[in-house]
């Protein structure tokens, strides 16, 4: 019996070696580039929603500040210069991006990896106006303007990561870019068209002046380097991470994500990255996490993700405008990059948008009317201003009889209920006399709405109020 069980060991230990032998066989037979591909796919995926504002910028800083595609709409002025909006933005600019049709914008791309500028600003009374700067992450590093640093006139240094130096009399130093690329968004408050030519003569006053030219009774205008062009994705997906991996060298992220970024190294990407060392299923796996993180990230900003919902309204998160200093990178990436550029602080600025109605159906105009009725105690708690706007679903203003694009507490002849509530009316055709003065027109098609509350109070800043849900009327 003894005999019989130890031949029955060694009989099911040979089985077990006869399967291992066969199993590893099998394993040899699978192409060793299956696992790096699907590595660099998912490796890829991550430092594409990383990196995704890098990438983004660098378009951007090139288009705006090389290519004069329609300089009156789209930002066009070499680097450390300013361009300025003129008019107020209406439906006949079609270039996306969900405007304001409260401001005149001041835009301007900076460099500051040879010196610092001076930003210089002119008293601007009791007008709001904010500038707003974000480095090549897309998060905020400083801010000049009503509620930050007051209405005076005033000189602020703009710096770059690790500058020393001492700073001019008269000029208060703000705080520093992580990035040596930064960039200046500014809004000055229009109080209807008007009122654009005052604003104009105060965009002349805002300068950039570079360190070195302060204090001079001249100053000659110094050719700035020209911004480089990104290599063309649309050619090449792998061209995308080429274009990451300049802008991440030239403009590093943070030391405290060196643990994360230094992962991303083992694809070939990153600070001094080279991707085309890699391996061919290395670069397969790159070419598809290209392709797929622009459309998650699209789809992402798409669905709200980052996002609350109250009363049907889409609230930002609070860490809006800085969500990569607290590791919101999809968050960053989706919300942040690619549906603002750059996104002002809760504090600053709360953009809550609307998609649907009361009854959780797409807005759309070519059926349904709408309204929106403030109750009086239900007041947009705002120390600046507030406004709604609506946008057709190209991100733009749609053409109507009275070229109103938005509506809000400094619109002209705007009517109060009986009991001192507020109704606006959304819908495309006039509502007759009584009403019109309250009119918010909408497009005969599916439409989106954003309310926008400048300085506002610490129950919009914290997600706990949003306006009322928008009633649909038959």
């Amino acid at each position: 019996m003894r005999s019989l069980r130890i031949l029955s060991s060694i009989l099911v230990l040979s089985l077990l070696l006869i399967y291992t032998l066969s199993t590893r066989a099998d394993e040899s037979n699978i192409p060793a580039a299956n696992w790096r591909e699907n590595y660099a796919y998912s490796l890829g995926i991550q430092a594409y929603i990383f990196a995704f504002p890098w990438s983004y910028n660098s378009e951007l800083r090139w288009q705006w500040t090389t290519q004069s595609i329609d300089p009156a709409n789209i930002p066009y002025a070499p680097q450390n210069q300013f361009w300025h909006a003129r008019t107020l933005t209406g439906s006949d600019y079609r270039n996306g991006g969900t405007p304001n049709n409260d401001t005149l914008y001041s835009v301007a791309w900076l460099n500051l990896k040879k010196e610092p500028l001076i930003l210089s600003v002119p008293d601007v009374g009791n007008r709001y106006y904010v500038m707003q700067m974000a480095s090549m992450d897309s998060d905020n590093f400083a801010y000049v303007g009503s509620r930050t640093t007051g209405p005076d006139a005033g000189n602020y240094l703009i710096t770059g990561p690790g500058w020393q130096g001492k700073t001019p009399e008269g000029v208060k130093r703000l705080p520093p870019s992580r990035t040596d690329v930064a960039m200046i968004l500014g809004r000055t408050l229009v109080d209807g068209a008007a009122d654009q030519i005052n604003v104009q003569k105060l965009q002349d006053q805002y300068r950039l002046t570079p360190l070195s030219a302060w204090g001079r009774s001249t100053l000659q205008v110094v050719n700035q380097e020209e911004a480089w062009k990104p290599f063309d994705r649309k050619s090449d997906p792998l061209n995308e991470w080429r274009t990451i991996n300049r802008a991440l060298t030239e403009n590093p992220p943070e030391a405290r994500n060196a643990s994360l970024v230094s992962q991303f190294a083992d694809i070939g990407i990153g600070p001094g990255q080279n991707i085309d060392a890699m391996d061919d299923a290395t670069l397969r796996g790159l070419s598809r996490a290209a392709l797929e993180g622009r459309k998650l990230v699209q789809e992402a900003a798409a669905s709200g993700f980052g996002r609350t919902f109250k009363n049907g309204w889409a609230i930002t998160p609070e860490n809006f405008g800085r969500l990569g200093l607290h590791n919101q990178w999809l968050t960053r990436a989706a919300l942040q990059s690619m549906t603002g550029i750059a996104a002002n602080d809760i504090e600053e600025a709360s953009y809550i948008g609307a998609r649907k109605d009361a009854d959780n159906q797409p807005l759309d105009g070519r059926n349904r009317n709408y309204t929106l009725h403030f109750a009086p105690d239900d007041k947009p708690d705002v120390k600046a201003f507030w406004s709604m706007g609506i946008y057709d679903m190209t991100f733009n203003f749609s053409p109507n009889a009275i070229n109103r694009f938005s509506i809000g507490d400094r619109t002209e002849g705007l009517k109060k209920d009986a009991d001192g509530g507020l109704t606006i009316y959304l819908q495309a055709d006039d509502p007759g006399e009584a009403k019109r003065s309250n009119w918010l027109p909408i497009p005969r098609d599916r439409f989106f709405t954003v309310f926008r509350a400048y300085v506002p109070g610490i129950a919009i800043q914290r997600g706990r109020w949003a306006p009322p849900p928008l009633r649909p009327v038959l």
